[in-house]
């Protein structure tokens, strides 16, 4: 919920920075869910977020057609806001 206004919204910006560090400190994995676009993906990376998903990367898919989207090689963004 707070990903989605992260680049325009201080208040949220604040959050989720304010939920990074104090996980990190308790050496747990911090997921972002609903990313949507690169500058959302942007400031998750700049703040050390581990991991992202969402429809920046790809719609929901079963998994007939994951399976089907690797057989065919396309290329996969990766799933570390960090890479």
């Amino acid at each position: 919920m707070f990903v989605r206004d992260v680049t325009i919204d201080i208040d949220d910006a604040a959050i989720v920075s304010s939920i990074i560090g104090p996980a990190h400190n308790l050496r747990l994995k911090v997921i972002a869910e609903g990313v949507e676009s690169e500058e959302q993906l942007a400031y998750l990376r700049e703040h050390g977020c581990d991991r992202v998903q969402g429809y920046c990367f790809s719609e929901p898919l079963t998994a007939e057609d994951f399976c089907e989207l690797l057989k065919k090689g396309k290329p996969l963004l990766s799933v570390s806001a960090r890479d």
